[in-house]
């Protein structure tokens, strides 16, 4: 059975060119847009996300700042962040709707799902890496210093390294899209990715030994959720490989 076509009609290359212009202006308004709006609320937004480390501070201890232009700066730059980690789903949107036109019928069919997964993957990951690896992680650097040694960290070392972890966390929960699109693409087969398992759960320890701070806790609350994610996309590639072997078929 012979491939459907893309159902829209090539553009010239400058028209791509402009459509591509339109699209990136838009995700940049949407994250300029959502910025704005949240920019009042910088330092309750900074408060939110230091919660986790300003909980667990001894009594008489506080968060400080070391540069002059930290307590404007720093709330500023995760107010940013922030913007961006709220715009994804548009910005996505608008990629999507640049490259869906030429694309197969079963191409966007699967596309679709595994698009809205990835958002809701990262989305997952940040919330799992806030709710349940600070408060742990958080509590064992705090309980762990030397006697007399009072912890009153920079805020704009905590946020760079909350970022980190965010970005750590978010990246890992997208294993399974990667395992899915692999098997997708012909790169491999859920049969030889259930045969390298041993490897892929060294791997998952290695990766969250460079991606975490230098302690068990946090590189365990990365490994074993990313060696889980594996699985699961191990598990749902072989439903693509049947589907795929359906459609041969047919």
């Amino acid at each position: 059975m012979s491939e459907p076509e893309p159902t829209d009609q090539p553009l010239p290359l400058i028209a791509h060119l402009t459509e591509l212009r339109d699209k990136l202006l838009r995700a940049i308004l949407a994250v300029l847009v959502i910025f704005l709006c949240l920019f009042p609320f910088a330092n309750e937004i900074y408060f939110f996300v230091s919660e986790p480390l300003r909980t667990l501070l001894p009594e008489g201890a506080t968060m400080i700042a070391t540069g002059v232009a930290s307590p404007f700066l720093t709330p500023f730059k995760l107010t940013l962040v922030t913007a961006i980690f709220l715009a994804i789903p548009y910005v996505l949107y608008q990629v999507w709707s640049f490259i869906a036109p030429g694309m197969y019928k079963h191409e966007k069919r699967l596309a679709i799902p595994l698009l809205v997964s990835s958002i809701l993957l990262f989305y997952a990951g940040a919330s799992f890496a806030y709710f349940v690896v600070f408060p742990l992680i958080f509590l064992f650097f705090t309980s762990v210093g030397p006697q007399g040694i009072t912890m009153m960290t920079d805020i704009n070392s905590y946020l760079d390294f909350v970022l980190k972890l965010f970005f750590a966390f978010g990246l890992a929960f997208e294993i399974p899209i990667a395992a899915v699109l692999m098997i997708w693409a012909g790169i491999t087969t859920p049969q030889d990715l259930a045969k390298k398992r041993p490897y892929i759960i060294v791997g998952c320890f290695i990766f969250g030994m460079l991606l975490t701070p230098p302690d068990i806790i946090s590189q365990a609350l990365l490994a074993i959720p990313m060696w889980i994610l594996f699985e699961v996309g191990v598990f749902f590639g072989r439903f693509i490989q049947q589907e795929d072997a359906e459609t041969e078929e047919n």
